[in-house]
């Protein structure tokens, strides 16, 4: 591979374009607004996502979604919400042996699908692959060590995109579990939120550790019971995942999380911004009561969003839940 297509130029998909470029490719970055992209060719900075970052010089830009045709593999970088829509149109302009990597983390809201499920849906004779694991946008922009996993159910497949992603800092891990991997990256955010409230609601750092640790747990039962690896989740894409993103308000789940524990509304807290946990966690617990799975901690979020608990509330469920073994 030697030409990477990239549909989103948010912070996520302008960090990713830069990794690819410094790990040897062609870049070609999408973005839908014309006037931004004239502006980000004449700068050559994100000054919105990545304010000081300069674009590299392989990464051409284009608001022509039919210029990734012809890309080696193309990265889907755009909200979880709005996978299909984008999976879509990107099925209209690609070849269909062309891969399509999803790097959003999130479970389509309406329907409850997972986002690999959407896009074998739409493209049900491409590859698909996800990209997920421990990492900041402006850590890998910025060329700071990076590592992540990418999973493929054609184990030849992830290697060769796995190999051409990775660069002098960024560092990718191929694997074969789809499932565990999208899992991990989707549960953790709702994770997430409820660490950040503890945060927002001082309950201090032993409460925050409590809870990653029994969050883990919960995101292991649920990656089993739809067909994840235990080993998978002890991996970059869950464990270190999770531990990252519950561990700092650099995460806009987290931050979010601490605006709900110092008192304001899921509005107010998410101030206009996309939160993906949010959007994940009805999705999360409708398919955990599916399959009986017991996770107080993720429903503690679905009910706090949903105005039903206050997190005084929610710390006051968790704490009382009858007494049990911890395995």
């Amino acid at each position: 591979m030697s030409v990477i297509g990239i549909a989103g130029a948010g912070a996520w998909g302008s960090a990713l374009a830069n990794a690819a470029a410094l790990a040897g490719n062609d870049v070609i970055l999408w973005m839908r607004d014309s006037a931004q992209c004239a502006a980000l060719a004449e700068t050559r900075t994100n000054e919105r996502f990545l304010p000081g970052i300069r674009l590299h010089d392989r990464i051409s830009l284009t608001t022509n979604l039919s210029d990734l045709a012809g890309a080696d593999a193309v990265l889907l970088v755009t909200p979880a919400q709005t996978t299909r829509e984008m999976a879509a149109a990107l099925a209209a302009v690609l070849p269909p042996a062309t891969p399509l990597v999803l790097c959003a983390k999130g479970i389509e809201r309406q329907t409850r699908a997972f986002l690999c499920n959407v896009v074998q849906e739409v493209r049900p004779d491409a590859p698909v692959a996800v990209l997920s694991g421990p990492s900041f946008a402006h850590d890998v922009a910025r060329g700071l060590p990076t590592a992540v996993t990418l999973a493929c159910e054609d184990a030849a497949l992830a290697e060769t995109i796995a190999a051409a992603l990775s660069g002098p800092t960024f560092r990718v891990y191929h694997a074969t579990d789809i499932r565990g991997v999208e899992i991990g990256g989707a549960a953790k955010n709702v994770l997430a939120i409820a660490c950040g409230a503890v945060a927002g609601r001082k309950l201090g750092e032993s409460a925050k550790a409590a809870l990653v640790a029994r969050g883990f747990a919960e995101l292991l039962r649920f990656a089993r019971a739809y067909g994840g690896q235990a080993e998978t989740l002890m991996g970059l894409s869950g464990l270190g995942d999770l531990v990252l993103t519950c561990s700092t308000p650099q995460s806009r789940n987290f931050a979010f999380g601490m605006r709900l524990g110092e008192g304001l509304s899921p509005e107010a807290a998410a101030g206009g911004k996309l939160v993906e946990g949010a959007a994940t966690a009805s999705a999360l617990m409708a398919l955990a009561r599916d399959k009986e799975i017991d996770m107080p901690i993720a429903e503690a979020v679905e009910q706090i969003l949903s105005g039903a608990w206050t997190v005084d509330q929610a710390v006051d469920a968790l704490m009382n839940r009858p007494l049990k073994s911890e395995t």
